[in-house]
């Protein structure tokens, strides 16, 4: 292993992660998308046989080089602590008391677009394991970036808001529920009803047991803890300045990510358990701030390295073009359509406007749909032309969502909200 490499490596894709993040915030895009952008620039970035990858030697493939690992070992923490990072805003209390019109938001924005994505595949080139890992991008909603959207909008106390976000939150539990199945009937080459079973079994009981551990466990370490911060420093066993609250979620994340690849779901669904079940207290321990630094670095790695896995030559097809225009639509619509109708199915008393704020606010994939992609195309069941077309869907819903909610909200609340250019745009 060459040290140097590796550093210089981390070094010149860091200032260019940052750059790039830069300047598309400026523009009033988000970051990770400047980052995605970058990752794919630097990949197909080749002049005869010079090449930029090749100058930071780095080599994917079947035999990737050292420097490459290294990449792909830090975006694979970038993800998991993303995850963790998204759970710690996500508490078990409110998440059982949402209502009614949340769940079934989250349930027919699940069901719908699947359905969608699945079909549409099969009729595309009737792959199988191609049409489950597209319904399953199809899916998600990204928790982190509805949340930012309305909260920079002002709009959190609305009702369209607070049904947004927990439905959401339900569609990220219920994406992954979905995605442990797309893994493990990938993985088993077989689609029956017993293997579905024992998936959902295996990730419902770890949903609930997390749960569990919220409501009984979590709290006795947080007062064991507490107690023994509060003890006077004697430099003897059992005292001393307590224990760093940073350390001990790191644990928590990579304890519970590790025990969910144990039982074969993904790691990032441990990840986001695992940050769940800290949510309660993480304002006290100031847990997302301590977070948000570790995640933001190791997750320009991540979207860096979803860029570089687009292969834009794969893109040059009139037919890949059709299909990733198709998928944009398609994962829109559904999203509004489904979404929609578990608005109006939930709750009568919402307006035809509301349920479009709803419909439009649960649009946005982000890095939800591009991890389920990555995780896709790492198995080996989605062809690069799909990984591409799903990576741009995500970015694409990601960057229409702050426009398309600008204008419901502004329909619906015009004395109330005015938004500025850059989210009209």
């Amino acid at each position: 292993m060459e040290l140097g490499s590796i550093l210089i490596m981390l070094v010149v894709l860091i200032v260019l992660a940052y750059t790039a993040s830069y300047v598309f915030e400026r523009l009033g895009v988000p970051g990770l998308i400047g980052e995605i952008v970058m990752g794919a620039v630097i990949a197909n970035l080749a002049i005869g046989d010079w090449s930029f990858l090749g100058m930071l030697d780095i080599e994917t493939g079947s035999d990737p080089s050292e420097n490459y690992e290294i990449l792909e070992l830090f975006a694979e923490l970038g993800v998991i602590f993303l995850l963790f990072s998204v759970g710690l805003e996500t508490k078990v209390k409110d998440l059982l008391s949402i209502g009614k019109a949340a769940m079934l938001v989250a349930t027919m924005g699940v069901i719908v677009p699947f359905v969608a994505g699945f079909a549409l595949i099969q009729i595309y080139d009737g792959n199988m394991h191609h049409a489950l890992f597209l319904g399953a991008a199809m899916v998600a909603t990204s928790v982190g970036i509805t949340a930012r959207v309305i909260k920079d909008m002002k709009l959190t106390d609305k009702k369209e808001s607070r049904i947004i976000i927990g439905a959401a939150v339900i569609d990220d539990i219920l994406g992954m529920v979905v995605l442990a199945m797309v893994v493990g009937m990938t993985a088993s080459g077989e689609l029956s009803v017993s293997n579905i079973a024992l998936i959902s079994l295996e990730a419902a009981a770890f949903v609930i047991a997390a749960i569990a551990a919220a409501f009984w466990v979590v709290p006795k370490i947080y007062d064991y803890f507490e107690e023994m911060n509060k003890r006077p420093h004697t430099g003897k066993r059992g005292s001393g300045k307590g224990v760093d609250k940073l350390i001990l979620a790191v644990v928590i994340c990579f304890g519970v990510s590790w025990l969910a690849d144990v039982i074969g779901l993904a790691a990032i669904i441990g990840a986001f358990l695992g940050g769940m079940l800290l949510a309660g207290c993480a304002p006290w321990w100031k847990l997302d701030e301590k977070m948000e630094t570790v995640t933001t670095l190791f997750l320009s790695f991540f979207f860096l390295n979803v860029g570089m896995k687009v292969d834009i030559g794969s893109l040059t097809s009139g037919s890949a073009v059709l299909l990733a225009v198709v998928v944009i639509l398609l994962a829109v619509a559904t999203k509004y359509v489904g979404c929609n109708a578990g608005a109006w199915l939930g709750d009568k008393s919402l307006s035809k406007e509301s349920r479009g704020i709803i419909g439009f606010g649960m649009a946005p994939r982000g890095e939800v749909g591009i991890i389920v992609a990555a995780i896709g195309l790492a198995s080996g069941a989605m062809s690069s032309e799909l990984y591409g077309v799903v990576v741009i869907m995500a970015v694409a819903t990601t960057i229409v969502a702050s426009p398309l909610l600008a204008r419901a909200f502004r329909k619906k609340y015009p004395p109330e909200y005015e938004p500025t250019l850059e989210e009209l745009v």
